[in-house]
Formats: structure tokens, sequence, C-alpha cells
């Protein structure tokens, strides 16, 4: 008699189908420990980029909240040089004096 590893069914030993069946089931367990892995890894990208994003958010309007004070006093301290010129040196307001001043007011 022989090894039950060397009978062989229509060309197909046992042998044969074994070692399909554990290369098979080897295959697919790599290839789900690597997507669980990928897919847990992407979860970790993904909640980061979130907390960045908020953080960015809250920066952007920490700065926007800043550069409106700025530019309350800019137009303060502006008012304030007009009120202290007298009416004869004033500039007439059709003609602005330069530009670049007001070109955060044409935005």
């Amino acid at each position: 008699m022989t090894a039950i590893e060397h009978q062989e069914l229509k060309g197909i030993t046992i042998k044969n189908l074994v070692l399909t069946i554990v290369s098979t089931a080897s295959i697919v367990a790599s290839v789900m420990t690597t997507y669980f892995n990928l897919r847990s890894d992407i979860m970790e990208i993904r909640s980061s980029q979130q907390a960045e994003a908020k953080i960015n958010n809250i920066r952007i309007k920490v700065l926007e909240d800043q550069v409106a004070l700025l530019q309350k006093e800019v137009d303060e301290i502006k008012f304030s040089n007009l009120e202290n010129i007298p009416a004869s040196h004033r500039i007439s307001s059709s003609k602005p004096a330069s530009p670049a001043l007001f070109s955060s007011i044409e935005k």
C-alpha cells in the first residue's frame, strides 16, 4: 500500500490538493491582514487631517479677526488725521492720494 499523500484521483494527488489549499489560505490571510492594516492607517490619516483642518480653520478665524481689528485701527487713525488737517489742505474725494491706500477697500 502507498501512503495517502501519494494516491491520485484523476491526476490530482492529495498532497497537491493540501498544498493548494494551504497556499490559498496563506495568501488570503496575507491579503486580509494587509487590507485591515491599510484601512486602519487610512482611518488614522483621515482623523489627523480632520484635526489639522479644524486647527487651520481656527487659525484662519483668529487671523481674520486680527485683520479686522487692524483695519479698524487703521481707519480710526486715517479719520483722526483727516480731522486734524484743515479743510483747505484736504484732498478731494474724487482724486485719491494713493491707489495703494484704497486697494483693500476696492476688494
